[in-house]
């Protein structure tokens, strides 16, 4: 971290005011090269911006932060500008002239977890907090900011490390006065520790969800009513309706806010026997977006009087929707709600052409969307990744209780402790951390 970077921290475009951040040994010489005075320690000043040879840049509002007590830890500057794009282009043109450099995607929040102001955990809560779509996403990126998987980390290593002294105890001095059992002592450490992994474990699939969105896919034969539904769900035109069979190929997905959560909502193609291979293909990606939702809505044709056939994907807990209610009830309607009941579906009848009809279905969407990702606590673990370092931690630990080795029960203790560590990054190879910060904006 030798050279000095900058960046933009405002989106790209005309604006009131654009925000140019400097990080690095050279933030203080690029401030008095273009501003001529540094502002006080954490203080803002309004100065001209000129070129060293004279050229005025742009009058701004301009902030020093010297390190450590700056958000990457180094010499931090802010220039302030109006957000026209030639003002922000003409002051990255005069920084890099003064030998500073672009940053990279996320290279701000990387300095700051290599300089300690933040540990990885922490920084992914960064990047979350950035693209927080919803009320639910906030909350739980800034519960990650400030540091509640960390501070459940530190308290799981505190445990370890007590099993660990018990049976290094064991290992070390196994001629001294120390009990026979006392590797069995650290049994009731391990089991709770096993069972808080576990919990947290099992809440970062609802802290994923949280993050990405409740997937809900709409199912069902062509002309059903899927685009339809889709669009009055959505409140915009998000999908082509037309009454020609196959005019959905494609997965099309709609992100919608449902009880104050992020959904995904998916028109699919119409399940029938493919006319061609673009259709096959598209039913095809239909079936596998359908397997991996959290939730289906297999939509029948209320009105047509043949018998409806249920997608082998549908689950206990989905829901059948009777659509075009309004054009009358045909004998599809009973071969549906038969399947439906044989299936463990609930049955909501309607017409996505009534507001009321289409307002009922939200309810119901929001009270399964609400169910299944509220929670008494924000979950600690948000994230793939944190999942399998705590699967890894506790399959060692499950190793440890039935070794029959102390000195092998030991090293899976320890090495638990290792796949822990990688959740703030104390043990992160290159490569990983290379990959997380790729995500973030540039700027940030």
């Amino acid at each position: 971290m030798n050279d000095t970077i900058f960046a933009a921290a405002t989106a790209p475009g005309r604006a009131a005011v654009a925000v140019v951040r400097v990080s690095g040994p050279l933030a203080a010489d690029a401030v008095r090269a273009l501003a001529r005075r540094r502002p006080p320690a954490r203080s803002a000043r309004v100065r001209m911006l000129r070129t060293p040879e004279g050229e005025a840049l742009d009058q701004a509002l301009v902030l020093w932060m010297p390190g450590p007590g700056s958000y990457t830890g180094e010499d931090c500057a802010e220039f302030h500008v109006h957000g026209g794009v030639a003002v922000v282009e003409r002051l990255h043109a005069a920084l890099a002239d003064l030998g500073l450099r672009l940053a990279e995607p996320g290279e701000f929040t990387r300095r700051a977890f290599e300089t300690g102001k933040l540990d990885l955990a922490q920084a992914e809560g960064v990047a979350d907090l950035v693209d927080a779509e919803t009320e639910a996403q906030r909350r739980q990126a800034l519960s990650q900011v400030a540091g509640a998987l960390s501070r459940a980390q530190s308290g799981w290593r505190e445990g370890l490390l007590a099993a660990l002294a018990v049976f290094e105890a064991a290992v070390d001095f196994p001629d001294e006065d120390v009990p026979r059992d006392v590797a069995e002592r650290a049994r009731p450490v391990l089991e709770r520790l096993i069972g808080e992994l576990e919990a947290a474990g099992a809440d970062a699939a609802r802290g994923e969800r949280v993050r990405a969105g409740y997937r809900i896919a709409l199912l069902g034969a062509p002309n059903a009513g899927k685009s339809t539904l889709l669009n009055a769900l959505a409140g915009r035109e998000a999908a082509i309706v037309n009454a020609r069979p196959g005019t959905t190929r494609d997965v099309i997905e709609v992100p919608v806010v449902l009880a104050g959560y992020k959904a995904l909502l998916a028109d699919t193609a119409g399940l029938r026997e493919a006319v061609d291979e673009i259709e096959a293909e598209g039913v095809r990606r239909a079936r596998n977006w359908a397997a991996g939702a959290d939730l289906r809505l297999w939509l029948v044709d209320g009105a047509l009087a043949t018998e409806a056939h249920p997608p082998a994907e549908l689950q206990a807990g989905d829901l059948c929707v009777l659509t075009k209610q309004d054009m009358g009830e045909g004998g599809a309607t009973d071969s549906a709600q038969a399947a439906a009941a044989a299936a463990g579906l609930a049955v909501l009848a309607m017409s996505a052409r009534v507001p009321e009809d289409v307002a009922v279905l939200r309810e119901m969407l929001q009270t399964r969307v609400s169910a299944a990702l509220a929670g008494s606590e924000t979950p600690t673990a948000t994230r793939l990744r944190h999942r399998a370092h705590l699967s890894e931690a506790v399959e060692r630990l499950r190793h440890a209780l039935q070794s029959t080795q102390v000195e092998l029960a030991a090293e899976d203790v320890r090495l638990a402790g290792r796949a822990l560590d990688r959740i703030t990054g104390r043990l992160d190879p290159e490569a990983v951390l290379e990959r997380i910060f790729a995500t973030f904006c540039i700027g940030k």
